[in-house]
């Protein structure tokens, strides 16, 4: 009955202190990066990654404002923004490439307006995740 309880406890700690995105297999601990999560996006891994996709295309539709100059003629241009959602979930800017101040404000704007979401995860720990989005105003 002693082994048995032992054998028991064993194993609800085990399970409990179970990272996601870990795998050991041998000698080998594999890590795997695990995606922000925006809000409202429920399921497996999979939908999660499918459903920022979508909501962040829907988001980028919703904010997307084509920028004027002194005169009020469209500016016309392409800029990339590189992002980061932080450790708290947070869009932190890391920098925008465009021709224009113009253009690089608004998709600055566009990109700062993305609500706070779950973090991404690296080795089960809250991580920066990167991206990259490029506009053609």
């Amino acid at each position: 009955m002693k082994n048995l309880f032992l054998f028991f406890l064993l194993f609800i700690g085990g399970s409990t202190f179970a990272q996601e995105g870990v795998k050991v297999e041998g000698n080998t601990v594999t890590t795997r990066e695990i995606a922000p999560v925006w809000p409202g996006c429920e399921g497996n891994e999979a939908e999660k990654k499918t459903c920022f996709r979508e909501e962040l295309t829907e988001h980028i539709k919703a904010h997307y404002k084509f920028p004027r100059d002194k005169n009020g003629d469209f500016i016309r241009g392409k800029a990339v923004i590189s992002f980061n959602i932080n450790k708290e979930g947070k869009v932190e800017i890391l920098s925008v490439e465009g021709s224009r101040k113009e253009l690089n404000a608004e998709a600055k704007r566009i990109i700062l307006a993305i609500p706070q979401m779950t973090p991404g995860h690296l080795a089960g720990k809250p991580t920066a995740i990167k991206y990259k989005v490029p506009f053609t105003f």
